[in-house]
């Protein structure tokens, strides 16, 4: 059983749960807030009381039995001559889109995500310690979303320890994707309906790495390479190419250059897979997976989930990384 509660500005409390359909609330891996979507029924009798009103801006809120999902805002509201008004509410991750500049030095991502909550007043629950120290940042006019997703990214590729920045109902959150995985199989006989499987090398796939760093006493550009030759018999020269930082010593730009030849030079796998829902599950997680038809049989991260809610019927599409 769902309930969908409005706060309106006026701080009146509207429980709209018997006036609304289409219910889905999706996440994503990195990169997007978690968005809640639903229609409400204007010729409803809660609807027509002249007390109930709602605007951009005011708190809505999703409960899945004793689970409490969702908590966010409304950013769009879209009626017309039909008989509902299209609401679309985001969890604070959204308030990430917002615009600055920041030059990080010897700090982690997490270091990184609590300067930007605190200077944006954003809310911080459970937030690992990722470790790791990035030498320099600086980002000139960058989302802020874009910002820790960087260091995230930067963290992940010299260390190979990946971590979800999400929000638990009002609470931006950031742990290791390893962490917090739910006790449930989906696969053949279990919760699962449909499928299907994509491999590719269109994305994020390189075989030849090429690293740069500017050496300023030298006035010269030194070059970095790792090539998988073999791979590109296979699939033609994908090149990267990117920098590191100056102060860099060869030993960990040679470790940088493994670590990417490890994480890029190979195909892409992903597989989607339709399920009756389990409100547990959300992206940023590890999932076991079962289809025998692919040999599947293992945790995959959950990149994109989206819960479906129609009355009584609960069902979620979850978009996985096979690695």
């Amino acid at each position: 059983m769902i309930r969908v509660k409005i706060i309106n500005k006026q701080g009146a409390e509207w429980d709209i749960s018997e006036i609304v359909e289409g219910v889905t609330w999706k996440t994503s891996r990195i990169g997007r807030a978690g968005s809640l979507n639903f229609n409400l029924i204007k010729g409803a009798p809660l609807y027509q009381l002249k007390d109930f009103t709602y605007s951009n801006g005011d708190v809505v809120r999703l409960r899945v039995g004793n689970t409490d999902v969702f908590h966010g805002y409304i950013f769009s509201i879209d009626g017309g001559r039909d008989e509902s008004v299209k609401i679309t509410a985001y969890d604070q991750m959204r308030y990430l889109m917002n615009s600055d500049s920041y030059v990080f030095t010897g700090v982690t991502a997490t270091e990184v995500l609590k300067r930007i909550a605190k200077d944006f007043e954003i809310k911080l629950g459970t937030v690992a310690d990722t470790g790791y120290k990035i030498k320099t940042m600086s980002e000139t006019g960058q989302k802020l979303m874009d910002i820790i997703c960087k260091a995230i990214t930067l963290t992940f590729a010299n260390t190979g320890r990946d971590y979800c920045l999400y929000d638990d109902f009002g609470s931006l959150c950031l742990r290791d994707v390893n962490d917090g995985q739910p006790d449930l199989i989906i696969g053949d006989g279990s919760l699962m309906t449909d499928y299907s499987v994509k491999t590719s090398i269109d994305n994020d796939t390189y075989n030849y790495i090429k690293l740069y760093k500017n050496n300023q006493q030298t006035g010269k550009r030194e070059l970095y390479v790792a090539k998988d030759t073999v791979n590109i018999k296979r699939w033609g020269l994908l090149q990267l190419y990117q920098s590191v930082d100056e102060n860099a010593n060869d030993a960990q730009i040679d470790e940088l250059l493994s670590n990417l030849s490890f994480i890029k030079n190979r195909e892409s796998k992903s597989l989607k897979i339709n399920a009756l829902g389990d409100i547990r599950v959300r992206a940023g997680m590890r999932v076991r997976i079962l289809v025998s038809e692919y040999g599947v049989d293992q945790a995959l991260l959950v990149d994109e989930c989206t819960h479906d809610f129609d009355g009584a019927d609960h069902t979620m599409t979850l978009d996985l990384r096979v690695v």
